[in-house]
C-alpha cells in the first residue's frame, strides 16, 4: 500500500526523470550520456509509477499495454513487446555497428553533418546517435522485461 505522498512525489520526479533522460540521450553522442544511461533513467520513472502505484497501472495506464491475468507469464503479451524492443534495439545495434563497412570504413566508424534549422541554429546529426537508439531499446526493453516478470510473481 503506497501513501499519497509517494504518489505525488512520483508525479512530480517522474516527469523530471524522463525529461533528464531524454537530454543524456540525445547529447551521448558527444558528451557523457548516450543511450544506456538514458534507458537505465527511463526504466528508473516506469520502476518509480510500478512502486507508487503497481504493475497494472504502470502497463495499462502508462504503457499503453492491455493486461491479462489468465495468461502464464512467460506468454503474457507485454512481456513479449519488450522482448521485442529488446531485438529491435538489437538489430538497429549490430546494423549501425557494421554500417559502416558497407562504405568502406572501419566497424563502429562515426559520420557527422550539421544541419541549420531556424529556431535552432546549426545542429550536429551523428550516426552515433542511431547506436545509443539501439542501446536505450535493448536497456528498456531489457529492464521492464525484468520488472514485469519480476513484479508479477
Amino acid at each position: 500500500m503506497t501513501t499519497v505522498m509517494t504518489r505525488t512525489t512520483a508525479r512530480v520526479v517522474v516527469p523530471i526523470i524522463l525529461v533528464v533522460a531524454i537530454s543524456l540521450f540525445l547529447q551521448g553522442h558527444s558528451h557523457p550520456g548516450g543511450g544506456f544511461i538514458g534507458g537505465v533513467l527511463t526504466v528508473a520513472a516506469f520502476a518509480l509509477i510500478y512502486i507508487a502505484y503497481n504493475l497494472d497501472y504502470l502497463e495499462d495506464g502508462v504503457l499503453g499495454r492491455e493486461v491479462e491475468k489468465e495468461e502464464s507469464i512467460g506468454e503474457h503479451r507485454t512481456v513479449a513487446a519488450y522482448r521485442r524492443l529488446f531485438m529491435f534495439g538489437l538489430v538497429v545495434l549490430v546494423a549501425s555497428t557494421f554500417s559502416g563497412m558497407l562504405l568502406g570504413d572501419p566497424v563502429l566508424s562515426q559520420y557527422h553533418r550539421s544541419i541549420h534549422l531556424p529556431l535552432f541554429g546549426e545542429i550536429e546529426l551523428a550516426s552515433a546517435l542511431v547506436f545509443d537508439v539501439g542501446i536505450f531499446c535493448i536497456v528498456v526493453g531489457g529492464l521492464l522485461t525484468v520488472f514485469s516478470v519480476v513484479g508479477a510473481e
